[in-house]
């Protein structure tokens, strides 16, 4: 297929998820020997932190407003196979009518927020990068969420069809590496005003009550006003090629999930593939679906309390501890590389063009 992607970011993965998803994915559409073609916005945070300006398996190009972009890339998008409109991308709105007008070939938006984006349209806030009517419009709604939420999103905002796209891991990079442990445990992760009572609950409390444990946080735009415990290190940024590294020298590592995907429930976060397929083991906050991606128990560990952290990280067996990192690693190359995505992407399309040719036609009125 020929398919143009319109995402936040692919160059920068500097406070944002998105660009290692969509690194992934396209390095498992390259595999899978489709021609791709990703439009990023040219915004001035991620300019000064492009950490793979030029990432493989597609060609990127920047654009510097919605009116380039048009006049730029509009026969690219008509001609398209595919064209995919992620969330969060700048003027979103304005992107999708444009894309759902002008492309002959089918139409996604990729909603990398999905509980986000469902809660803002309940309370009447409007998102800036999708409307009721533009959901419609779409012929796929890829959903970074599973579960009930899919139904949801068919029943009430009229999509032809809702697919799950989780995020995936490049395995290629995300490698076991053989590293001197530094910490304990390990958090990776931008600030996020209702993920940081999770954060202090399963890392900052058993830092304070452990002073002989070893943690760290890594991630940016943390307030001044956090009071890090002494044996906590803090750094804001490292590159994904560091991430690997990262997490080998962690003996745990922790996956804190923000409100909005608790309570939707079935919405992994792409920390949990990343640190699996580098066979660390990953300590989770529990939501509704959790045990649909791993085997709790097994291939991850689940805390709620500052005890349970503790409890994990003193009493778990180094043997155990290993096995429990190589049954995520092995669960994850089963269900979860790039290939696997992009495989899952091309049956999402082959419905998605079958449900629009029996789609009727508008009726259309003379005057």
């Amino acid at each position: 297929m020929r398919i143009v992607i319109l995402g936040l970011s692919v160059t920068s993965s500097w406070g944002n998820g998105h660009a290692t998803t969509y690194r992934s994915l396209l390095r498992g559409l390259s595999a899978r020997r489709h021609s791709v073609l990703f439009l990023e916005r040219d915004l001035p945070w991620y300019a000064g932190n492009r950490d793979a300006p030029n990432p493989s398996g597609a060609e990127t190009r920047l654009y510097q407003s919605f009116e380039e972009l048009i006049s730029k890339y509009e026969r690219q998008v008509s001609e398209a196979d595919l064209a995919i409109v992620g969330s969060f991308v700048p003027d979103g709105i304005q992107v999708g009518e444009w894309v759902t007008s002008v492309a002959r070939g089918l139409t996604a938006f990729y909603d990398i927020d999905t509980p986000v984006t469902l809660e803002a349209l309940a309370s009447g806030r409007q998102p800036e990068y999708i409307t009721p009517s533009l959901i419609a419009r779409y012929d796929l709604y890829l959903s970074f969420t599973g579960g009930p939420t899919l139904e949801r999103i068919e029943r009430e905002f009229g999509s032809p069809m809702v697919r799950p796209l989780y995020c995936s891991v490049d395995t290629n990079q995300y490698v076991p590496v053989s590293n001197e442990m530094k910490w304990d445990l390990g958090y990776l992760g931008t600030y996020s005003e209702d993920r940081q009572p999770g954060l202090d609950r399963l890392m900052l409390e058993p830092a304070r009550l452990w002073k002989n444990g070893s943690f760290t946080v890594v991630g940016p735009l943390y307030p001044k006003t956090i009071r890090w415990p002494a044996n906590v290190d803090r750094n804001i940024h490292i590159a994904p090629r560091e991430h690997a590294a990262f997490y080998g020298a962690q003996r745990f590592t922790l996956n804190i999930t923000r409100q909005a995907m608790k309570r939707a429930g079935y919405s992994p976060s792409v920390r949990l593939f990343e640190a699996g397929a580098c066979a660390v083991p990953v300590i989770s906050d529990w939501w509704t679906g959790l045990d649909s991606i791993f085997i709790p128990g097994e291939e991850l560990l689940v805390a709620e309390t500052p005890e349970d952290t503790l409890r994990l990280l003193r009493d778990t067996a180094e043997p155990e501890r290993l096995r429990i990192g190589a049954r995520a690693r092995d669960r994850i190359l089963a269900e979860h590389t790039p290939e696997k995505r992009a495989g899952q992407l091309e049956g999402y399309v082959a419905e998605a063009a079958k449900c629009r040719r029996s789609r009727p036609l508008p009726r259309v009125v003379h005057a």
